[in-house]
């Protein structure tokens, strides 16, 4: 059984909040850093997780026929490949976008879990690949297709494997792709797997999928798990499989999606959009959530405190950093206070981007690959450094790096580069 120390297992790190994990290393962020190792990469739009220095990397290739997706363990020091394996799959998207996977693996031991953008949900070894189980959920729940496929990443707890499914009932499978607007949800809006065997140990939320990944908090003392689908915010209790209460929240056009992950602070849950109702903040206890501050629905957007797409903001010290906006024209990056949405300040760039926190600083990847290395601060924009990878990547650079120690993981559509910076 190889080691189990993980430093990336999952969508935004070992806590569901964007911190690259405390290291030995003291790399000075300041100084440009040396591109180690390139991988070339297929379709899809996610950065993978890391364990025991090996990156696990899902992409559907775009030369293969039929069409595969497939994972890889790439050696993190070297970028040499470890072990590949693919898996057919069927999907096109109803806009255009790339048809590969949008989520991360998620990584237990000795186990790796993918969720395909077809509803492929797959468990493998981690040292060859080898295929444990799998289930496809879109067959299996009868999901009618949305607007861009599968977005979510899976979340491992307590022996189960959790995703957001949204399947409904035989009768609405004849329902074109996309007209979401006259399908029922048929109470499978979470279902959790059984990590061992794959079978089914519950679902539960009436609701369809929206793109955001679930991740837990604590409350009185107890696990809860929280999914931002496509209506709501569901509190989930993962062992009895109950949905403990729903919040509404979703702008009232037919392709809106919710696709950041909730942010948890203690008792207090931060939820946004970007299409219409923008920003809450809600307080939470494990029997309902009540409303601290929400953006007003009928002002102007741009007096939206925050609105997310499918970028998640970092909080520090009761402040959030991230990205405001739907698309570049109306997108900055931006400073709110968390307890109260006031905002304390916005850079005008009017571009989309995505951050991680490393130590004290924040690594803000701008779509069309500039890397800046930015202070925290509630007074202003404070930029120390800036890198322009645009002669590498090509755009869209939209996942949020991933930090292992002084190495630096970042992406655009047809490559992932490996960055060391060097000692401070």
């Amino acid at each position: 059984m190889v080691g189990t120390q993980v430093a990336w297992p999952r969508l935004l790190g070992s806590h569901f909040d964007g911190v690259a994990p405390a290291s030995a290393a003291n790399p000075d962020w300041t100084q440009s850093p040396q591109v180690t190792w390139v991988l070339p990469v297929g379709e899809g739009y996610g950065l993978g997780s890391v364990a025991d220095e090996i990156y696990y990397h899902f992409d559907a290739p775009r030369e293969s026929r039929p069409r595969v997706q497939r994972l890889r363990a790439i050696d993190l020091k070297t970028g040499e490949p470890i072990w590949s394996v693919e898996k057919p799959f069927d999907y096109s998207d109803l806009y255009g976008y790339e048809s590969g996977p949008r989520g991360t693996p998620a990584i237990d031991a000795d186990r790796i879990v993918t969720f395909g953008v077809d509803g492929e949900l797959t468990c493998r070894a981690r040292t060859d690949g080898k295929e444990i189980w799998s289930v496809a959920t879109n067959q299996v729940y009868g999901v009618v297709q949305n607007f861009f496929g599968v977005g979510a990443s899976p979340l491992i707890v307590d022996g189960m494997v959790i995703v957001p499914v949204g399947g409904s009932p035989p009768e609405d499978q004849s329902i074109a792709p996309g007209r979401l607007d006259r399908v029922i949800p048929n109470g499978s809006a979470l279902v959790a797997f059984d990590l061992a065997d794959g079978k089914e140990r519950w679902r539960c939320g009436e609701d369809l999928a929206g793109y955001s990944s679930p991740r837990t908090m604590r409350l009185d003392g107890k696990t809860i798990v929280l999914a931002f689908c496509r209506d709501h915010l569901l509190a989930v209790d993962p062992q009895a499989g109950k949905v403990l209460w729903k919040f509404a929240h979703r702008a009232d056009k037919l392709e809106s999606v919710n696709a950041m992950m909730p942010i948890v602070d203690q008792n207090q849950v931060f939820i946004s959009e970007c299409y219409d109702v923008g920003s809450v903040l809600l307080g939470v206890t494990s029997e309902e959530a009540s409303v601290i501050w929400r953006d007003d629905e009928a002002g102007s957007l741009r007096g939206h405190a925050m609105r997310c797409h499918w970028s998640t903001p970092v909080l520090i010290d009761g402040y959030l950093y991230g990205c405001s906006g739907r698309n570049n024209p109306d997108s900055d990056f931006r400073c709110v206070e968390f307890g109260t949405g006031k905002v304390m300040w916005e850079d005008g760039r009017r571009r989309r981007s995505s951050v991680t926190r490393v130590g004290d600083l924040l690594m803000v990847m701008d779509e069309f690959a500039k890397l800046q290395i930015v202070r925290p601060t509630p007074t202003k924009f404070e930029q120390i450094a800036e890198f322009d990878f645009s002669d590498q990547l090509t755009p869209p650079c939209w996942a949020a790096p991933v930090v292992i120690g002084n190495r630096v993981l970042i992406r655009g559509d047809r490559r992932v580069l490996c960055l060391a910076f060097p000692d401070a």
